[in-house]
């Protein structure tokens, strides 16, 4: 199984910026998360949450980090 980055959104900011285009979206830490879901901007530069509703843009300067940094969640 491929594990992807989890990012979470605990400033529930309106748009994160993330550096893959394949992912997982937890909300927010436990225990406050939603279901850790997959999400696939496929060829879109940006995605949004349909749990959370949390926009993630695709910058490709990151790598697997996050703006903001405390979005990457670790486990």
């Amino acid at each position: 199984m491929t594990e992807y980055p989890k990012f979470k959104n605990d400033r529930g900011l309106p748009e994160i910026q993330i550096g893959v285009k394949e992912f997982r979206c937890a909300g927010a830490a436990v225990p406050h998360d939603h279901p850790h879901i997959y999400l696939n901007m496929g060829g879109a530069d940006s995605i949004i949450c349909p749990y959370c509703a949390t926009r993630f843009r695709y910058n490709a300067n990151l790598g697997s980090r996050a703006i903001p940094a405390d979005s990457v969640l670790e486990e």
